[in-house]
């Protein structure tokens, strides 16, 4: 018999590799000569460049990179083993998690560190990139991360721009001349799970710039100001990217990504599975154990453990996700592909303790669920 695991991470807890092995631990209590295939899972967030490391071979390189705000901090990219792959999350550059709250400001924020990233990538023979782009303390269009790459946007006094997203306000005209070359010769994919456009009240500085800090009168401010870059945008080189879906992804990084660097932009499970060869691995398989740390009305959403049921059910193989705790409106998933969530706690269990005991009590329940599985596989 033949099992594929396929789990995301638990935020904040344990990787992908960590659950997946959890899981493998408490199957082979039940069935000890059963094949079992780990597949590290991501949706291009957090996470996803060591589970791309672990489920096909790498390595994760350190750079040191400008952050938000300016400073420097240590970055981690991943070379897969195929030495032409590159990922990179852009949150390990400019990520919320890289400022105080009390420092947080959209209006100066920047994308540099993210091109410097990609800079890095490019410099190791990369030319297939993955870039997850969740998390961001930007609202810069991009225009931090196509400067570090080359990029000269220019005020009408022909200098370059400060950072932040208020400053597209004064471009005037963009030279992509100077653009580092590799890039043409580079295939871009951008994982992304959302859809907001660029601009407008479901655009990147309304939807998601209060929570990067900006207040009612900055909204206004950096809407206008993208509204303008997509301008200029339009005029310089012939792009629209105004209200192409996932272009406000990031605080508009889906923008630039698409304008400067013509990435192409998916449902970041769809990319890990690709990358990953995921399909392969379910040929042959009786059962597939995916999961999150929480799964709940949103995970029906495509989120990885559907993104993993979906695929599954091409080959009708039986799917069995475990969550670090199940919500409300949790039921939603059976109708994409999920036939039986385990929630590992055992009973009343307190979040603290869930998490210090979080491999055994994964291991605990794959074991649960196993000996469920075995009940009707013997039947047959």
């Amino acid at each position: 018999m033949k099992i594929v695991i396929a789990p995301q991470g638990f935020k904040g807890n344990l990787s992908s590799l960590q659950v997946s092995q959890a899981i493998d631990n408490g199957v082979k209590r039940v069935i000890p000569n059963v094949i079992t295939t780990i597949v590290p899972m991501a949706d291009g967030g957090e996470g996803t460049t060591q589970a791309l490391v672990d489920a096909v071979g790498g390595e994760m390189i350190p750079v040191e990179v400008t952050e938000p705000l300016g400073g420097h901090v240590t970055a981690y990219w991943g070379l897969l083993s195929d030495k032409v792959t590159g990922v990179i999350e852009m949150a390990a550059a400019s990520g919320l998690n890289l400022v105080l709250p009390p420092k947080l400001n959209p209006l100066i924020t920047t994308t540099y560190g993210a091109g410097e990233l990609i800079k890095a990538v490019l410099e190791r023979g990369c030319r297939k990139l993955i870039i997850g782009i969740g998390g961001s303390a930007t609202n810069d269009g991009g225009a931090g991360m196509a400067q570090a790459l080359g990029v000269k946007l220019l005020d009408a006094k022909g200098v370059n721009l400060a950072f932040g997203g208020a400053a597209l306000a004064d471009l005037e005209h963009i030279d992509i001349t100077t653009i580092d070359s590799r890039l043409v010769d580079c295939d871009v994919l951008v994982a992304c799970d959302v859809t907001n456009p660029l601009c407008g009240p479901q655009g990147a500085s309304a939807v998601y710039g209060p929570q990067k800090g900006a207040t009612e009168e900055m909204v206004v401010k950096l809407d206008a100001a993208l509204a303008h870059y997509a301008d200029v945008i339009k005029r310089d080189l012939g792009i629209d990217i105004r209200d192409v879906p996932s272009a406000g992804a990031a605080g508009g990084l889906g923008a630039g990504l698409i304008a400067f660097l013509k990435a192409k932009i998916l449902p970041g499970v769809d990319i890990v599975i690709q990358a990953t060869g995921l399909t392969e691995y379910l040929k042959g398989a009786a059962l597939v154990f995916t999961g999150e740390g929480r799964i709940d009305s949103q995970t029906a959403c495509g989120k990885v453990p559907v993104g993993v049921a979906r695929k599954a059910k091409t080959f009708g193989l039986p799917v069995i996700a475990i969550a670090g705790e199940i919500l409300n409106g949790y039921q939603a998933v059976y109708q994409q592909g999920i036939d039986a969530v385990f929630s590992i706690a055992p009973g009343p269990i307190s979040l603290s303790q869930s998490m210090a005991e979080a491999e055994k009590l994964i291991a605990d329940v794959a074991e649960r669920a196993t000996r469920l599985f075995m009940c009707g596989w013997n039947r047959v």
